[in-house]
């Protein structure tokens, strides 16, 4: 089989994303002349793949199911050449406090931060778990489920009676919540791309939504949120938040493509908030808007990362 195939969908809270990502991808491969298939996952992928073999598999889910390197690892048992990370390095970047402990170890300014799953605030009791991290931490703090995408679960909490409707939005996505200090600042996304000659930063795209807070509104539904690229930064800030999205990826152990989230406060400190192994390829995403702007077209970087894929599976 000669064609791409461009996995998108799946069971996540993300499919719908997915989906639209999986579209554009699909659309700017067919303008650079490559022959692209589209699959979502379900049952029949695996024999699929096994008896077509096609070139190479571009993943484009979101969410727990495509994010955290398990669909990668049945790429791996079929010996199927896929964009993106290794499975191990998916997990690592998919897991947030993994991920903020790998890159802190590595530099990294990143928020302080605890993670504490479900069941200790129902054996320890949430009240007193909570009056303990507010008193540790200190407000307002950002929670967040620990494994999750698309800003699904996270909110804001500026005083302790705000605490409790937090953690029960974050647990509503998974079973570990991530508690960290909220750091106000201008948010900039930074993809890196590495088309075979290294990681290199593409430009930092500045998010400024509408209602304040970058949530899934606000990502996804157009018009909600503004977008500057490149962002408007001092020469030195830009530099920093490229040095900063590079050292992740590399700390990580991503490859090909990935995506920062950072926060640049009033001192100019730039912080490390999260990473996406799998960033949204949609209408309103931040990548497909930093490879415009970068001057690059989205089709040809794609199939480049087509080629080198292959290259890995069967050079």
């Amino acid at each position: 089989m000669d064609s791409v195939v461009v996995l998108a969908g799946g069971l996540s809270h993300e499919r719908d994303v997915s989906l639209r990502s999986g579209r554009r991808v699909s659309e700017a491969l067919r303008h650079a002349d490559v022959e692209v298939l589209e699959r979502d996952v379900d049952s029949s992928l695996v024999p699929f793949l096994l008896s077509e073999r096609p070139q190479c598999v571009f993943p484009v889910l979101h969410g727990d199911s495509g994010e955290d390197g398990a669909i990668r690892e049945v790429f791996e048992l079929l010996d199927v050449a896929y964009i993106g990370a290794e499975p191990a390095a998916c997990r690592a970047a998919f897991d947030k406090p993994v991920a903020k402990s790998v890159v802190r170890r590595a530099g990294l300014s990143t928020p302080d931060w605890v993670a504490l799953p479900h069941e200790t605030f129902r054996e320890l009791g949430a009240g007193a778990v909570m009056d303990a991290m507010a008193s540790h931490l200190g407000l307002p703090l950002m929670v967040k489920p620990a494994k999750s995408g698309s800003a699904l679960g996270c909110s804001v909490v500026r005083t302790r009676e705000e605490l409790p409707g937090a953690m029960v939005g974050a647990f509503a996505y998974g079973d570990t919540a991530l508690i960290e200090n909220f750091v106000e600042g201008t948010e900039v996304a930074v993809p890196v791309i590495d088309t075979g000659d290294g990681p290199q930063a593409l430009p930092a795209v500045q998010i400024t939504p509408e209602g304040g807070i970058y949530d899934y509104t606000a990502r996804y539904t157009a018009g909600s949120t503004s977008f500057e690229v490149p962002a408007p930064l001092s020469d030195d800030i830009a530099a920093e938040v490229a040095r900063v999205a590079v050292t992740a990826h590399q700390a990580l152990g991503l490859r090909d493509l990935s995506r920062s989230d950072l926060i640049i406060d009033a001192q100019g400190v730039v912080w490390f908030l999260e990473v996406n192994v799998s960033p949204g390829m949609t209408e309103t995403s931040t990548v497909p808007l930093s490879i415009a702007a970068a001057g690059l077209d989205m089709g040809q970087v794609c199939a480049q990362l087509i080629t080198q894929a292959k290259a890995r599976t069967h050079g």
